[in-house]
């Protein structure tokens, strides 16, 4: 007769056995990446929280002037909020009473005629403050503002204005002092497109934008970020007849072109050719 094989005895499992047996699966899977690093892949939350808190007033010039308290008030009042590519922050069909601040990207203001051609009002870079503001003269209801690159832009109501801009002599001041900038600029432009060639706007055109692009992290050179659609919008012109002109440009070594990307090479020769007339 064969002995029989003792039974090992079952400890019960405690609650406290149980705790610390999840704790380590948790831990252990934890401790395991994933999925190895891409330097492709970009997963960073441009809106996650950072070392700094997160302000859309302090790059901005003309608010300066506010005092830390009121700042902070403001940036609880003003979330940010991320327009991806070719979102409209406001529209015909949906304005907004409001004041906008870009704190990341670029913001197109541009109108659209009957005919469906568009004409751009603007490039706004980093820094730029606009919007539908009746208090301090903007108006913008024939307008549209699209992002054209992902943008981070807060927005302040017209009654957070009222109160904490306009009540300050300062800042008014600097506000009345960008509008008037801004008129100066439009009427330049008019008188650009009513006077001067193509070639000659293109090349004032180019001028100012690459004075207001940001420089390269590692090579310290600015470069336009526009495609010839953008530029043509900008400059009242047809995208056929202002890739003609560019393609002029880069054969005469005055530009290097890149997809959506311009480079100048020749700084004084775009301003000689700027302030042609025939």
């Amino acid at each position: 007769m064969t002995p029989e094989t003792p039974e090992t005895p079952v400890t019960p499992v405690t609650g406290q056995r149980l705790n610390d047996a999840c704790s380590k699966t948790v831990l252990s899977a934890a401790g395991t990446p994933a999925k190895g690093w891409a330097p492709h892949e970009r997963e960073v939350d441009p809106l996650a929280e950072t070392g700094e808190p997160f302000s859309c007033l302090n790059a901005v010039e003309i608010f300066a002037d506010l005092t830390a308290q009121d700042m902070a008030a403001l940036d609880r009042m003003s979330p940010p909020k991320l327009f991806s590519s070719g979102e409209l922050v406001f529209s015909q069909s949906q304005p907004v009473t409001a004041l906008f601040i870009l704190k990341e990207g670029r913001i197109r203001i541009f109108r659209v005629a009957e005919d469906g051609k568009t004409l751009t009002i603007a490039i706004l870079e980093p820094g730029a403050v606009f919007g539908e503001m009746l208090l301090v003269g903007q108006q913008m209801y024939d307008n549209y503002a699209e992002a054209i690159e992902d943008s981070i832009v807060c927005q302040l109501t017209a009654a957070d204005v009222e109160e904490h801009f306009l009540s300050n002599p300062k800042i008014a001041v600097k506000i009345s002092r960008l509008l008037g900038q801004q008129v100066a600029r439009l009427e330049d432009r008019l008188t650009d497109m009513a006077l001067r060639p193509l070639a000659a706007r293109t090349a004032s055109t180019l001028l100012t934008l690459d004075d207001a692009a940001p420089r390269g992290r590692f090579t310290y050179t600015r470069s336009v970020k526009l495609t010839h659609e953008q530029l043509a919008g900008l400059l009242g012109a047809t995208r056929e007849a202002t890739s003609k002109t560019m393609a002029d440009f880069a054969a005469r070594g005055l530009i290097r072109q890149g997809r959506g990307r311009i480079t100048i090479n020749d700084i004084d020769g775009l301003r000689r050719i700027s302030r042609s007339t025939f």
